[in-house]
């Protein structure tokens, strides 16, 4: 079960992604209320009005955590936000099975911590251009977004695009010296 906290939602809402990960997600992944809130509350943004929609759609689900005495204690243990705080509840609760979409750099050192799985936008990219939902010249692009609204190091948006083998940055595909994910 898929569990996403605010800045990876938003992140492939802006990015246009949402929707291509949507269609082909086998199930219907999850969000805290904290992460409707932060997503959707008075947001007259294209993202947020994109996010609101497909929660009234029943493509994302909200559901509230139980474990208040939890969510205390990874707020002030790892610094998080309320909605990443909660996104961790929410996927302790659900156990094993879960799986926490997040782009933030706390929550994914408090998943590591707690032993649970994550994944980025940039990993649901490159899994997107593998699985052939798109081909690599469209990853690139959608890479060039993901990287305009995201804080991602160089060093990781290059590793991206040797990944999902587009033309990323002004190289021409004559310039890889990789065939498409052989980086």
């Amino acid at each position: 079960m898929l569990v996403f906290d605010a800045s990876t939602l938003i992140l492939l809402a802006k990015s246009e992604l949402l929707d291509i990960f949507l269609d082909d997600f086998q199930g219907t992944p999850l969000i805290p209320g904290a992460v409707r809130a932060e997503c959707t509350e008075g947001s007259s943004r294209p993202d947020g009005l994109l996010i609101r929609q497909r929660i009234q759609e029943g493509r994302l689900t909200v559901q509230e955590i139980q474990q208040q005495k939890v969510l205390s204690r990874l707020l002030q243990d790892f610094r998080l936000g309320l909605g990443e705080a909660e996104a961790l509840v929410l996927a302790l609760e659900i156990g094993d099975a879960a799986i926490v979409a997040t782009d933030d750099r706390n929550a994914i050192r408090a998943c590591k911590m707690l032993r649970l799985g994550f994944v980025t936008s940039l990993g649901i990219l490159a899994r997107a251009v593998d699985k052939g939902l798109l081909k690599p010249a469209d990853g690139a692009r959608f890479l060039e977004r993901l990287r305009v609204y995201g804080r991602f190091r160089t060093e990781i948006i290059e590793e991206v695009s040797r990944q999902i083998g587009g033309t990323a940055h002004g190289e021409s595909s004559e310039d890889r010296q990789h065939p498409a994910g052989s980086g």
